[in-house]
């Protein structure tokens, strides 16, 4: 132990609390953590945070391996209670500071008085316990238990909340107050500079990609001890209004603005789609979509977007369409998506189980002697004197098709049974 001139810190009493939780901050429950799975006595430590929780814990004094404070019983009876712990040696406190100054976030942030909840794991990496192991929180309390008690307990949980306070707490427990902690790192971080060639940390090409994020392993290692992720944002009323880029200034050759505009409000539609899909309930058990090709996507600007007359030809040219061949994708599109596309493109030859199906199903949708006269070929059966037509998918639904100016476009979404989506389109106008 140091002299009269050690560090020393005391805090006020703090109120009783109330709720689920003991600590909010990260190093708070950090520190509850720790304390809760190295627990030798887990009774005595619930009858501590009971009292704490009813603020029988005085003014807490912390000073380098040393918590102290005056802790009432349940019958009022105080009692002198002292918690030791380990401080780091100067040996650990070199490493701790030559690991603390390779991270530039590191430098930042306690330089900033912040304390990074990274803090811990590269600590660890380097040898280093900030938060108490097994065995390592000694109690020394007037009551004269021979091991924890309750009040060495609630003094433990009060330092959660003080954690919460000022996470420099625990540095301070560990041997270093935060005045001489900054202090050494601003040297070790300006001797860095100049070793570097005086870039700042910033800037230190050393740090690299190993100096941003965390560990996927450190993460998971630390899940129990991390706040819960905030809910997600609410979904907005509607999509986002994309810049009008009509300015004075020419835009640049080769840039279509009109053509740029809409694609970017076909973006904003498409992500607010998006969003809604994911915060569906059940939407991480939806299977993915296959992606468009860029055929398939010039039909779903043309069907979502409703672009003007030249947009519309450029997107047509892209789908290797003409223009009635592009208007029967949009139609398609609209009553179905890709699925509905590939439909309205695709010729193919179902197996005779299913075609024995289809056939049953027809039959029994109408009398005897009443039901239409249908051609087959392939996947697609016409009714005979009729300009009606149903054709098979390869998903085992049946899509209604109607003749217009002699070519044959989508007339309906589609149905399981034939003889549902046939009906549909013979009662059509």
């Amino acid at each position: 132990m140091n002299d009269s001139h050690e560090p020393e810190r005391t805090f006020a009493a703090l109120p009783p609390t109330q709720g689920l939780g003991f600590a909010s901050s990260w190093w708070g429950r950090a520190w509850l953590k720790a304390l809760e799975d190295t627990a030798l006595d887990g009774a005595q430590l619930k009858r501590g945070r009971k009292l704490a929780r009813e603020g029988r814990v005085g003014a807490v004094s912390v000073r380098p391996g040393r918590l102290t404070a005056v802790v009432q019983d349940r019958d009022s009876t105080a009692y002198r209670s002292d918690v030791l712990l380990q401080e780091l040696s100067e040996e650990e406190w070199d490493r701790f500071l030559d690991m603390a100054s390779e991270r530039s976030g590191h430098i930042a942030a306690l330089l900033d008085r912040e304390m990074p909840p990274h803090l811990v794991e590269d600590a660890a990496a380097a040898g280093l316990d900030l938060l108490p192991g097994i065995g390592d929180l000694e109690p020394e309390c007037s009551c004269e238990a021979w091991d924890h008690c309750p009040h060495s307990g609630a003094l433990c949980y009060q330092v959660a909340r003080l954690l919460d306070q000022d996470p420099f707490v625990l540095l301070l427990l560990r041997g270093r107050d935060e005045r001489r902690l900054l202090d050494e790192l601003q040297v070790r971080s300006a001797a860095r500079a100049v070793r570097t060639g005086g870039g700042s940390p910033e800037e230190d090409p050393a740090d690299g990609p190993e100096s941003q994020g965390v560990r996927a392993d450190e993460a998971y290692a630390a899940r129990d001890i991390l706040p819960p992720l905030p809910p997600p944002p609410p979904l907005p009323a509607e999509p986002g209004v994309p810049p009008s880029l009509d300015v004075e200034a020419d835009p640049h050759t080769g840039i279509d603005s009109a053509a740029l505009e809409f694609l970017a409000a076909d973006s904003a539609a498409r992500a607010f789609a998006m969003l809604a899909e994911a915060l569906a309930v059940g939407h991480e058990q939806q299977p993915l979509e296959a992606g468009l090709t860029a055929e398939q996507d010039a039909v779903r600007l043309a069907a979502d977007g409703r672009p003007d007359n030249r947009i519309t030809a450029r997107l047509g040219t892209v789908a290797g369409r003409g223009p009635a061949g592009l208007d029967a994708a949009v139609r398609a599109w609209r009553y179905g998506g890709a699925a509905a596309l590939t439909v309205c493109d695709e010729e193919w030859l179902p197996g005779q189980e299913e075609l024995a199906r289809a056939r049953a199903q027809l039959a029994a949708a109408w009398d005897e002697g009443e039901s239409p006269q249908l051609r087959a070929a392939g996947n697609r059966w016409t009714v005979v004197g009729s300009g009606v037509q149903l054709r098979y998918g390869r998903d085992g639904r049946w899509w209604p098709y109607a003749k217009e100016r002699g070519r044959w476009v989508p007339a309906g979404p589609a149905e399981d049974d034939p003889a549902a989506a046939l009906a549909g389109v013979l009662s059509g106008p």
